[in-house]
């Protein structure tokens, strides 16, 4: 009894001095736990604060770039607004009446003045022997290669424009398809080109369709497309004329450099109406007396 008694209050004794094993663990571990949890979560907020900053920066940087790389790409992307030729059944019945008074009044002149024209020829022949009618070829409605007849109011060889014009010259005829006091040009040529008879072989080209009695001046393609770019087909939508808009204002005195001539037959082509025609035909007859223009 003594022996059990006294196992029994060692037991007793010794059991309290021997703390768990866990719950010392738990006690020294915990606290540095939650300190080291608390400095990775202020680091994390302030990393992402930082990417924040960082990403608004970048929003506002793009938002101001935006617009106008927006309206630099929408300019590269949009294209140039096409030309529309006129169209439609009062433009048709223009037309009409337009061809139909071609046709009438070219017959009509080239029975009345036959003896007109066997004049002129002789004169020109007997000039220097050359040929009476010179043939250029021109560019007419859509573009289509048509030729132009004229008298001839040239010397010979007159194509051969290194040879028989000066450096000065020679530019401004590169910069208006013109030249003042044209050297080329012989005595009855001079004559011719002042009063425009010069141009009357080309009621012949009226007559068969080439070109028409009122409309734009027949044009060489690259003279077209040289001083008209974007507008060469606008200006080629109708059909040329021999006599027109730019003729009875000035002709020589309205050049391409001043931009004055291509403003006036682009004009034409918006407005031509057999009112518009008819306007153009009286004011060129006054022109053709008063010799304003001609060269």
């Amino acid at each position: 009894m003594e022996k059990t008694q006294s196992a029994a209050e060692e037991k007793k004794i010794t059991a309290p001095e021997e703390p768990p094993a866990e719950e010392k663990t738990e006690l020294v571990i915990e606290p540095a736990t939650e300190e080291v949890a608390a400095e990775e979560t202020a680091e994390e907020t302030v990393t992402t604060a930082a990417a924040e900053e960082i990403a608004a920066a970048a929003a506002e940087q793009i938002a101001e770039d935006a617009p106008s790389v927006g309206l630099e790409e929408s300019a590269q992307e949009q294209p140039a607004e096409e030309f529309k030729p006129k169209s439609g059944f009062r433009y048709g019945c223009y037309l009409f009446v337009k061809r139909s008074f071609d046709i009438f009044a070219s017959g009509l002149f080239l029975i009345v003045f036959c003896w007109l024209y066997l004049i002129l020829a002789v004169c020109v022949k007997c000039s220097d022997g050359g040929s009476v009618i010179y043939r250029h070829k021109r560019i007419g409605k859509n573009r289509k290669p048509i030729h132009i007849s004229k008298f001839r109011s040239m010397k010979k060889n007159a194509d051969q424009l290194e040879n028989m014009l000066t450096p000065e010259q020679l530019e401004q005829y590169r910069r208006e398809y013109k030249i003042d006091n044209d050297p080329r040009i012989t005595k009855i040529g001079n004559f011719l080109r002042k009063t425009s008879l010069d141009e009357l072989p080309q009621v012949w080209d009226i007559f068969v369709g080439r070109i028409s009695v009122v409309g734009p001046r027949p044009l060489m393609e690259r003279e077209v497309n040289e001083k008209y770019g974007a507008d060469g087909d606008k200006l080629l939508s109708v059909k040329p004329g021999m006599i027109g808009w730019w003729g009875c204002n000035g002709r020589s005195n309205t050049t391409y450099e001043s931009g004055e001539r291509q403003k006036l037959e682009l004009y034409y082509v918006d407005h031509c109406s057999v009112w518009f025609d008819i306007k153009i035909i009286f004011k060129t007859i006054g022109s053709v007396f008063k010799r304003t223009g001609a060269q």
